[in-house]
């Protein structure tokens, strides 16, 4: 392995097709602006160090980065490339992540739109994250106490499991596949329609017309807050820990629930059970 430290590049590929490099305390900027820093490496560590040029990390094999600073002025920073781990790492570039896997990412900042398109076997644990269309069409998905703010996230997403997490979103989960959502907090409106095998396991769901047009949708023990117009055309299976604002036209399925303000049935085919706990079936 070959040391670097303490320096500082701006040129054009400064490090291209490097392999089995550990790079400490150095600075990607300067006057040449130069882009694709690290591009077509292996078996790359970074350390401390800083990044504002473009597009530094693209087909890249194996690569660590650790305690450093991606700024807004490093776009596109990883692309094409896998087996990548990021810690202790600001990530404020836009597109900051697309086309890779095998990525494990703890404790980092992420201020990043369009952030984790088309990513596949992705680690995420005490991150937080700013996006818009956060890791739209990715799979394989694990996160834990992620804390997530933005629009438009998860969408299209297949195969993935998020646990003790908090996330401020409109329009998530939407067209979602094959997802687990446990002991977590969702807020935003319009929650995941469309979705297909979607299980909600002891969470707390925040927004106006929630989970619409579901496929085998799940909820086990969860509480839904402000909640209106809920389940319009899904088939669900759902146990309910709280009263519920409304529901309107479920499919197919049961809803079990403690009290429901408001049940609207207003077009044909909408035969899903409510069923108030406490001995009251409103069918």
């Amino acid at each position: 392995m070959e040391n670097i430290t303490n320096q500082v590049f701006d040129s054009e590929r400064a490090l291209y097709a490097a392999d089995g490099l550990i790079v400490e305390d150095c600075t990607f900027d300067g006057p040449a602006d130069g882009e694709s820093a690290f591009k077509e490496g292996r078996n790359i560590t970074v350390k401390k160090s800083f990044f504002n040029l473009r597009y530094p990390f693209w087909h890249d094999e194996g690569v660590k980065i650790l305690d450093s600073v991606m700024t807004p002025g490093c776009r596109a920073a990883l692309w094409y490339s896998n087996n990548i781990l990021i810690s202790d790492t600001k990530i404020h570039g836009i597109k900051a992540l697309r086309e890779c896997s095998n990525v494990k990412l703890c404790d980092c900042d992420i201020i990043s739109p369009e952030f984790g398109w088309s990513v596949r076997k992705v680690d995420m644990k005490d991150c937080t994250a700013e996006s818009e269309y956060f890791m739209m069409r990715s799979a394989q998905l694990h996160f834990f106490n992620v804390r997530m703010k933005g629009k438009y996230s998860f969408q299209y997403i297949m195969d993935s499991v998020f646990e003790h997490c908090v996330f401020d979103t409109k329009d998530a989960f939407w067209h979602a596949k094959n997802i687990t959502v446990k002991n977590s907090t969702i807020k935003g409106e319009y929650l995941a329609w469309y979705s297909e095998n979607l299980t909600f396991e002891h969470c707390k769901i925040i927004g106006t017309q929630p989970l619409c047009y579901c496929k085998g949708l799940r909820l086990i023990d969860c509480e839904m807050v402000d909640t209106d117009l809920s389940f319009e055309r899904s088939e669900v299976e759902a146990t309910l820990t709280a009263p519920i604002v409304s529901i309107k036209n479920p499919l197919s399925g049961h809803i079990y629930v403690p009290k429901v303000g408001e049940i609207i049935r207003d077009i044909e085919g909408a035969e899903g059970k409510i069923i108030v706990q406490k001995g009251c079936c409103c069918a």
